[in-house]
């Protein structure tokens, strides 16, 4: 019979294309490797490579078990992270990664409060806009904006729901005047750069503007809200942040195209274990309360601009 560190030594072998590569993955000798290949080709009674000059190839069979054993691979591996996991207990530190403006606006009043509930464990967060790969262990916990999340290995509750507007500051309108339909294109408008160029209402927003170009870019969204409030111009933004800055006025309707979600993601190995499940039974409330008074702080704020909007001289009608 094999046993794991057969099927290790195989995988190995498959990938590095030779014993003496597989070994010094794995930080064995060669002489080693090679014999876990023979003791495996022996219980299979399978010829897994043939050996030649130059290194081994996998024979037809070999070919075939490589999927099987990367199955048996990812199966140790989740066995080991939620054995780890109950061993670390409720106590230490929990890895949890959200953009910078979800962070600033939504998590932590929650993290102060979670941390009074639970004084023992240590809230690690990882702030940037880039996905971070959960499965690979880069973070414990996500909190992440998208419309939708694709097919994985991961556990996910919706917490929320977002919408997007176009805002600009007080302090621009004042100076320009409020942005509408009619006058976009005359506006200063901000647009996105690398991953925000094609971020959501920023593709609505240059249509509506007819095509002109931005007069500045930005990367984050919690920068392109800072250049919204510094009165740089006009530009998309989420209105659950947007609407908490008194500073900024929203000056069109919710842009149907970027609607999304606010999701909470694990790993499934992880969601049962004691500081992982703590932190799912408080936030997911948490969130799902704040993401329901955000929308009816929304609603109110349209009402508002529609009341506004019935009072304005023609030609002065917000965005829509």
């Amino acid at each position: 019979m094999y046993d794991w560190n057969d099927l290790k030594a195989f995988l190995a072998v498959a990938r590095g294309g030779s014993t003496l590569a597989a070994a010094r993955g794995l930080g064995v000798n060669q002489t080693t490797v090679a014999r876990r290949i023979e003791s495996l080709e022996a219980a299979l009674k399978l010829k897994l490579f043939e050996r030649g000059q130059t290194g081994s190839r996998l024979t037809e069979a070999g070919h075939d078990l490589v999927a099987e054993a990367e199955r048996v691979e990812r199966a140790a591996e989740r066995f080991g992270n939620r054995a780890a996991g109950h061993q670390r207990g409720m106590a230490g530190a929990i890895r949890v990664t959200a953009a910078e403006i979800l962070a600033n606006h939504m998590l932590m009043p929650g993290i102060a409060e979670f941390r009074r509930l639970h004084p023992e464990v240590q809230v690690d967060l990882i702030v940037t806009d880039r996905p971070l790969d959960l499965e690979a262990g880069e973070a414990d916990v996500a909190i992440r904006s998208a419309p939708a999340l694709a097919v994985s290995d991961l556990v996910a509750r919706k917490v929320g729901e977002y919408d997007f507007a176009l805002y600009c500051s007080r302090d621009y309108a004042a100076r320009r005047g409020v942005p509408t339909l009619e006058t976009l294109g005359s506006h200063d408008l901000i647009g996105g750069e690398l991953e925000m160029a094609e971020g959501p209402g920023m593709a609505w927003m240059f249509r509506a503007a007819g095509g002109k170009a931005p007069v500045t870019r930005s990367n984050t969204m919690s920068n392109l809200l800072h250049a919204l409030k510094a009165g740089l111009g006009v530009g998309p933004m989420v209105c659950q942040a947007a609407d908490l800055e008194r500073e900024l006025l929203r000056c069109s309707p919710v842009i149907e195209e970027a609607r999304g979600a606010s999701w909470l993601i694990t790993r499934r190995d992880l969601k049962d274990t004691p500081r992982v499940r703590a932190f799912i039974d408080f936030f997911v409330p948490y969130l799902q309360q704040l993401a329901r008074s955000q929308v009816e702080r929304g609603a109110r704020l349209q009402a508002q601009a529609a009341a506004a909007n019935d009072a304005a001289a023609p030609g002065e009608a917000a965005l829509s």
